[in-house]
């Protein structure tokens, strides 16, 4: 199999970037994958490399990098039948965490590239002020925004942030949020520091929204934190995975949402800042190709039987309400 080979030296460790990049072309050559390399360039318009792939007619584009190089990649190639493969090497790896790729095992995840699911995962897409964003793991307002760009610092060791950090968090207040689901003309409103539509599982500093968000149901999976604390919301971020959803956090399902603010909060999409106000954000279902591993599809038919199970309890509840009012 050919296929394009997009690494950025920048990504892991990067005095060792000529090695990795060595070691990664011998487990590809393995895995019967020739490969043509592109080394990443500082300010290189990645989308354009992409789109650039899928002229020239390649069939899958694996990218060796943090989210941000992935990211940029993928939104090139949606909408597109180029498959994107993924070989995690940043400090997150929100992507392959969300699609069951090994993070800490490159020889696995080059593995996958032959051995894995090709499936088509859901695009969002945040229009704000008149322009459109689009995002693969999640769209955030609030408090969780306005945190992002210190707590990405302090992650990548600039320590001298956490003072910056701590003051945000100390003056943030919460929002009167009026939240539009679908087409509906009732609003949900609640004062809450933070909301988050989530289209796969992780996000940010490897925060798990939840285990069971899909990524290609169709659906935007929306979080209204309200009525928690900051405390609170901190106690969210550093809980288990496997812990029990807080109730006071409210939960929707939606292909179209919007959202307004009161005082304006800030809004991002996959780490990037857009600005302050509302916001409408939309579902473009099943537009990117990638390759997934088993953990991502057992979670996925997990999920599914979930919601199957939920649907026909409610379905069973709304019955039994009908004949009681007969």
């Amino acid at each position: 199999m050919k296929a394009k080979l997009i690494f950025n030296p920048a990504s892991g460790n990067p005095k060792q970037s000529a090695a990795q990049l060595v070691e990664l072309l011998c487990l590809l050559q393995k895995q019967q994958i020739q490969a043509e390399v592109v080394v990443v360039q500082p300010k290189q318009d990645l989308r354009l490399l992409a789109r650039r792939a899928v002229r020239a007619g390649v069939k899958m584009v694996i990218v060796s990098g943090g989210d941000g190089t992935i990211e940029n990649i993928a939104l090139g190639l949606v909408g597109s039948r180029t498959t994107l493969g993924i070989i995690p090497t940043g400090t997150r790896n929100n992507l392959a965490r969300s699609l069951g790729i090994p993070v800490d095992d490159i020889a696995a995840a080059a593995a996958l590239l032959r051995k894995g699911r090709q499936i088509k995962v859901d695009v969002g897409q945040v229009r704000h002020r008149q322009k459109d964003r689009p995002f693969l793991e999640a769209a955030a307002i609030g408090l969780s925004s306005a945190l992002y760009s210190a707590s990405d610092d302090i992650q990548h060791g600039e320590l001298g942030k956490i003072a910056g950090f701590i003051s945000t968090l100390v003056k943030a207040q919460p929002s009167e949020i009026r939240l539009q689901v679908g087409s509906s003309r009732k609003y949900v409103v609640a004062q809450a520091h933070v909301v988050i539509v989530a289209n796969m599982p992780y996000m940010g500093a490897n925060y798990q929204v939840a285990p069971d968000v899909i990524f290609d149901d169709h659906y935007l999976d929306v979080f209204v934190y309200s009525d928690l604390s900051k405390r609170d919301l901190i106690g969210q971020m550093m809980q288990p995975s496997n812990a029990a959803p807080d109730t006071r956090i409210q939960r929707f399902r939606a292909k179209k949402i919007t959202i307004r603010t009161k005082p304006a909060m800030p809004v991002m999409a996959d780490g990037v800042l857009l600005g302050d106000g509302s916001v409408t954000i939309m579902l473009h279902p099943q537009r990117l190709v990638v390759m997934a591993g088993p953990k991502a599809l057992w979670r996925r038919r997990r999920s599914r039987q979930r919601l199957a199970r939920e649907q026909r309890e409610k379905a069973a509840d709304d019955r039994q309400g009908m004949s009681h009012g007969q």
